[in-house]
């Protein structure tokens, strides 16, 4: 019989129940045993796992976070963690790894596949920064969180006439404030890959308080620098009243919106039935929206960037 493992690894990110429920169930329903393994590939060193039913994953798929749970693992970057993944792996007769969770997760099973064990990577980050995929699991919803949260503090920011810095995450990749920028109408959009001169930011306020405009949201990817030095910085250049607010992981929580849903169980589903089909070294996931498995090495070779056309538009719209 055959015999699939699942984990989800790294950061947490809304939708990661989906895709366990379908790795689960279309294993199931193809007639293979499936393990879950718990904590990620510190759990999977300690051989933390159990075999999984169809009622194991029921009444799961609305709900944020993992499951399976999750956690970073130091021994695991070391050749010998990964032996005695693998061996692990061997104990219980499982050959085939489902791993759900960001690029370095998705490397650790590139690394496993030298061990003669089939991975299929399922990319799930909020940050949405793996080359070559469109989505991944989490952007939507977190991207939604804070839509919300900017939503609520406009609110304010008009009653009050004041000018906002809202903090959201993204360390390298500045995708969640670009989208969350543009979809709030925030003035500015700082992010990681982009180098936007202080001064430009502080002559869009103006320019905006000149022709009558009391109030402005200014959007901060957390890689770019602290939100509430850059709130400190834009108060003293402008003499604005200036607050500031850094939504944090509250990003990451949350149950899973629609599109998130039915990703993660598109993709989880692909992925048991690649592995099924003995294909390994794999990621699946959107490529100009069609569903695609390309090879890790391909996409983890290359840096995401951003989306130049949605960039010069949040310019525009921000004028």
């Amino acid at each position: 019989m055959e015999k699939i493992g699942v984990l989800t690894s790294g950061g947490d990110a809304p939708g990661m129940n989906a895709a366990i429920r379908a790795v689960v169930r279309k294993g199931i329903f193809h007639g293979a045993e499936v393990y879950g393994i718990y904590y990620g590939y510190e759990g999977l060193i300690n051989g933390t796992m159990k075999k999984m039913e169809v009622g194991s994953v029921g009444d799961i798929i609305h709900r944020g976070g993992t499951i399976l749970y999750t956690a970073r693992s130091e021994r695991f970057r070391t050749e010998k963690g990964q032996k005695e993944a693998a061996r692990q792996l061997e104990k219980y007769g499982i050959d085939k790894l489902v791993v759900i969770g960001g690029d370095g997760s998705i490397r650790g099973a590139q690394a496993l596949t030298t061990y003669g064990i089939k991975c299929i990577g399922v990319p799930a980050t909020i940050d949405n920064d793996i080359y070559g995929i469109d989505y991944t699991i989490g952007f939507d919803t977190a991207l939604n969180t804070a839509i919300e949260a900017i939503d609520k503090i406009r609110d304010t920011a008009t009653s009050h006439e004041r000018t906002y810095v809202v903090e959201v995450m993204g360390r390298d990749a500045g995708d969640l404030a670009l989208y969350a920028g543009i979809a709030a109408g925030a003035e500015s959009i700082i992010i990681p890959e982009k180098e936007e001169p202080f001064s430009n930011v502080v002559e869009r306020l103006k320019k905006a308080r000149a022709r009558g405009k009391k109030h402005s949201i200014i959007l901060l990817a957390e890689g770019v620098g602290d939100g509430i030095e850059y709130g400190k910085k834009i108060q003293e250049a402008t003499s604005y009243e200036t607050r500031v607010t850094v939504l944090g992981h509250i990003q990451r929580g949350g149950s899973p919106s629609a599109r998130d849903r039915v990703l993660a169980s598109t993709l989880g589903g692909k992925a048991v039935e690649l592995l099924l089909q003995g294909k390994s070294g794999l990621i699946v996931g959107y490529r100009n929206n069609e569903l695609t498995a390309q090879p890790i090495d391909d996409l983890l070779s290359k840096k995401s960037t951003i989306d130049e056309k949605m960039y010069e538009l949040s310019k525009a719209l921000s004028y």
